[in-house]
Parts: structure tokens; C-alpha cells; sequence
């Protein structure tokens, strides 16, 4: 009894761990603001014309800036091109997204859009942050490679697109708004020290089914995200006590599984204990956190599959059990073959 009952809750803690470690938790939030926009809602975007890109292709949505009320929406739009498209209230000043290699705000490369208060047009450039002074912000110069790019003011916001091309930007983002009232202007384009700046990181690598195919879902994807999670925990928590009982009762030596099902255990409690110390959006080390769940949660995936095989091998199960346990495999191999191809097609 006990070598089979193990393998089947580590069947059951695998299959909840691939659906719900398959991705960083890096989960946009919808602006609270009653300022027009948010990530809950295109409704800002309907009627939006004169950008380089249909901006309701943007798969993903981030509340970067809650304060300001930033929003924004990016995607991969084919192999080595991503669009952005920043929107923010217009407050007659410039508005800025820089990427920085390192998490900081020297030696990015920013994009700097502004529209001009009497309605003349706007104007998007970029330019390099060679220093904290405004004479070391270089226009025209920078390490990103923008295809296109275009800014709109519309219902009294910015709208700010632009196309990188890149096979993936940097995920460490900043983001600024300058003086009210001053706005760079020719020859120099030079710009005034900004008024505020904060940072977030960006999710690019979502892999994963959850994340990648049912982010139109959310805030209902993380909430199944954090209950699936949990049970997970419980469901592993109940498997490994059951499985020590009844290795005891039967003296049974299965050192080796056991020993692999408590590191599994313990890999799915420092996913569950991951919320306890995530940072804010805002903070420089929120792409370390991200790095750490997503690199947590492959390894389990990695130790619970082979966990499953090694159960079923001691239990003397043979083809029956693996083959049960490959058509599992096979099926959530499937469905996340169809959901790419899907969103592909879209494209």
C-alpha cells in the first residue's frame, strides 16, 4: 500500500505544480485610479489612432507606476520585435521609459515622448543617461534600437508607442515625468531634471500555461494561481506524512524516494512562503525574486517527475503506472502545444 500511495500524491503535487509554478508571479495590477485608464479595461485605447501597431495586440499589462497611473502594455510581436506602449496622464510634460542593464538609472537608454500643449503634434526620441545631470543626457543617442514610434494625446493622456527591435529587451525598467510646463524643444532637446522616477521589472519569459495563455483571465488567474498553489502545498504536506507512517509500518526501505519527496516538499514550501517576501514592483529586486520563483519552480517540476518514475519503479507497478503517468504528461504537453499554436495564429 504504501508504495503505491506515494507515487499517486506525487502524480497529483506534480500536475498542481506545473499549472501553477509555470511562470514568475509577476502580476500586473489594474490602476485604482479613476483617471481613465487601467489594466482591467481597453476602454482608453478604443478609438486610439495614429500609433505604429493595433495596441489591443498587446498581451501584457503592467500597473507601472500606480501613483502617476502609468500603464503599461507591451508584446513580442515577432522574432526580435517587441511593441511597447506607455500611457499616462497628460500633465503638459514629458514622459519616459528608460532600460537599464543593471537596475540603474546611469548608462540606460530612455524613450522620451512629449505632445505639445497647443496641439501641434509630439515628438518621441531617445536618448542616453550618461549621468544624473541634464547635460549628460545625451539625445539622439542609446543602446535601444527603435524600428518606429509615435505619441498621441487622447481624453487627456499620453499614449506613447514605440517598436524595439531586440530579441529581448532589458527587464529591469524605469520610468520619469518631467517638470509641468517645460517641455525639451530645438535645437538641444535638452531635458530638465525629472519631477519623479520609479522602477519595475518586466515579465518577458512566460512559458508557462498559466500565465502565458490566461492573462485575459486575470484578476481571477492569480487568485486560482494562489489556491492552486496552496493546495498544492496541503496535497504534498498530507502525501509525505503519509508516506513516513506507512514506511514505518511496513519497513519499508524507500530512503532515496523518501528523501526526494521531503526536498519536494520543501521546494514547494519556499514557493508558498515566496509571497511573504516579494518585493514591490517598484523595487531593484523584484527581477532577483522573479528569478528565484521561476528557478524554484523548475527544479520541483525537474525532482517531482523523476520522483513519480523512481515511485513507480519500487512499487513494481511497471507499464501499467508509466504509461498512466505518461499520457498525464502527455496531455498537459498537449494542451500547451494547442494554446501556443493558438496564440500564435492570432498574431
Amino acid at each position: 500500500m504504501e508504495r503505491r500511495g506515494v507515487p499517486i500524491s506525487s502524480i497529483i503535487i506534480f500536475i498542481l505544480c506545473l499549472l501553477l509554478s509555470s511562470s514568475a508571479t509577476t502580476i500586473p495590477v489594474a490602476a485604482q485610479s479613476q483617471n481613465a485608464d487601467s489594466c482591467s479595461s481597453n476602454g482608453a485605447l478604443v478609438g486610439l489612432s495614429g500609433l505604429p501597431f493595433d495596441p489591443s495586440s498587446l498581451r501584457q499589462c503592467l500597473s507601472a507606476w500606480t501613483s502617476r497611473n502609468y500603464i503599461l502594455r507591451y508584446s513580442q510581436a515577432s522574432s526580435n520585435v517587441w511593441n511597447f506602449l506607455l500611457s499616462a496622464p497628460d500633465v503638459n510634460s514629458y514622459v519616459a521609459v528608460g532600460f537599464s542593464p543593471d537596475g540603474q538609472m546611469v548608462g540606460s537608454s530612455a524613450v522620451v515622448g512629449w505632445s505639445a500643449a497647443d496641439g501641434s503634434g509630439g515628438q518621441v526620441k531617445q536618448y542616453y543617461l550618461g549621468g544624473q545631470t541634464p547635460g549628460q543626457v545625451v539625445p539622439d543617442q542609446g543602446n535601444l534600437v527603435i524600428a518606429t514610434s509615435a505619441i498621441v494625446s487622447q481624453q487627456s493622456r499620453l499614449f506613447m508607442a514605440f517598436q524595439l527591435n531586440a530579441s529581448q529587451p532589458s527587464d529591469t525598467v524605469l520610468y520619469s515625468l518631467g517638470p509641468a510646463g517645460t517641455l525639451p524643444a530645438a535645437p538641444g532637446y535638452a531635458l530638465t531634471e525629472h519631477r519623479d522616477k520609479v522602477a519595475t521589472t518586466l515579465n518577458y519569459v512566460t512559458g508557462a500555461i498559466g500565465a502565458r495563455y490566461f492573462k485575459h483571465m486575470e484578476p481571477v488567474w492569480f487568485y486560482g494561481h494562489v489556491l492552486v498553489q496552496g493546495s498544492a502545498f496541503v496535497l504534498g504536506t498530507v502525501g509525505v506524512i503519509a508516506g513516513l507512517v506507512l514506511e514505518g509500518n511496513l519497513s519499508a526501505n524507500v530512503s532515496t524516494h523518501k528523501g526526494l519527496g521531503i526536498f519536494i516538499l520543501v521546494l514547494g514550501c519556499l514557493q508558498v512562503m515566496a509571497i511573504l517576501i516579494r518585493p514591490e514592483k517598484s523595487s531593484k529586486y523584484r527581477s532577483y525574486w522573479n528569478l528565484y520563483h521561476y528557478a524554484v519552480g523548475r527544479i520541483l517540476i525537474a525532482f517531482a517527475v523523476g520522483n513519480v518514475f523512481y515511485g513507480i519503479h519500487l512499487g513494481g507497478e511497471g507499464s501499467g503506472w508509466n504509461g498512466g503517468y505518461g499520457v498525464a504528461l502527455a496531455v498537459l504537453f498537449v494542451i500547451a502545444i494547442t494554446l501556443e499554436l493558438r496564440m500564435r495564429l492570432k498574431e
